[in-house]
């Protein structure tokens, strides 16, 4: 009876799509509500994606930060499944390795993978299968186990897989674009809701001279640009954070956003200001 009450489930989320489709239309496995998880789970609306998406952990989320802001990564799934489940099955009993099971259960689970990333670098569009880890965790034969059943499902099927810990992964880096990623879409902010494409482009354009030409604080510079255009307070913020979002901006992404500091731009892309869509 639970054997059947399981293959139900799996078949259940499978009929609503889960583990399915690309970019906006693609489903994770796995939702927040279906699992317990060690870290805080958080769930994010994507910039390339433009859907939800969910991370069971700080780690999965800081990774997804830094492949939102890549310049190569095209699509992310997060959660994807290892279907069908007969095959993981097959791959544990050929390594001689006991599958993951449901500890209530005691039948075997869909095994995921925590990331599926679409790769564009020029010369034609790939994918990569990545797991997120916490290093020591490493230590753990059991883990080690399973990773080697996910190993073997991606090496099948031609995908490079590997894992990532928070060593690979640049806190300060993370942190930065987390700040910045709701300001992607200047419009989502009511005082630019209603402005012409034209009138964001030139104030942006004012700014970014300022923020060349200017020794002072980013601070003490978006202060007195509010000043100046009569917008209100935070605006020449806002204004920067989506500079930076969009990378018309570019700055060392390594080094903490400060706004009480001065900041060294690394180059200013006005092509892009224009090709952002204000309309």
């Amino acid at each position: 009876m639970s054997k059947r009450k399981r293959i139900t489930q799996i078949e259940k989320w499978i009929k609503e799509g889960r583990g399915s489709g690309i970019g906006i239309d693609y489903k994770p496995w796995l939702k927040i509500q279906d699992v317990s998880s060690l870290g805080r789970s958080t769930r994010l609306k994507g910039i390339k994606t433009s859907r939800q998406h969910e991370f069971l952990s700080d780690l999965e989320r800081n990774y997804f930060y830094l492949t939102e802001y890549s310049d190569v990564v095209i699509d992310i799934r997060e959660q994807f499944p290892l279907l069908p489940l007969e095959e993981t099955i097959v791959i544990a009993d050929e390594l001689g390795i006991k599958h993951p099971t449901d500890p209530k259960t005691g039948e075997p689970i869909v095994m995921t993978t925590d990331f599926l990333l679409t790769i564009d670098k020029g010369q034609g569009v790939f994918e990569v299968a990545r797991t997120i880890k916490m290093k020591d965790e490493l230590l753990k034969e059991r883990v080690l186990e399973k990773f080697e059943i996910e190993r073997e499902y991606w090496q099948r099927r031609d995908i490079d897989w590997g894992i990532v810990t928070e060593v690979e992964i640049p806190k300060m880096m993370a942190r930065n674009i987390s700040y910045i990623h709701d300001y992607y879409d200047i419009r989502d902010y009511d005082v630019f809701q209603e402005m012409s494409s034209q009138h964001i482009e030139d104030l942006s354009m004012s700014l970014m001279q300022r923020l060349l030409n200017g020794k002072s604080s980013i601070r003490e510079i978006t202060s007195k640009f509010d000043a100046d255009t009569h917008l209100p307070f935070g605006s020449g913020v806002t204004l920067f954070y989506h500079l930076l979002a969009q990378k018309i901006i570019r700055i060392d992404m390594l080094e903490p956003i400060n706004l009480e500091h001065t900041i060294a731009i690394k180059s200013i892309d006005e092509s892009k200001l224009r090709q952002v869509k204000y309309g």
